[in-house]
């Protein structure tokens, strides 16, 4: 995996976060809805999670090369 994939990925589960999160809000406000709400919020603290450990790993592969830092050799 490179880092921009790790990037990627975490940004994309930060989305899926995100997204759980705003259903989690809106069940609240309806008395239907309300049982989901625990659910929806465990889901978004994992995916959140998992943007965390995508960004770690991120953190620490190293950046693509580019043209200027390439080297001939």
């Amino acid at each position: 995996m490179t880092r921009d994939e790790a990037i990627e990925k975490a940004r994309d589960a930060a989305r899926s976060a995100a997204v759980l999160a705003g259903r989690a809000a809106t069940a609240v406000d309806h008395t239907d809805r309300r049982s989901k709400v625990p659910l929806l919020a465990a889901a978004g603290a994992v995916w959140a999670d998992v943007s965390r450990s995508y960004s770690a790993l991120a953190a620490v592969l190293p950046k693509p090369a580019t043209d200027d830092e390439t080297q001939e050799v």
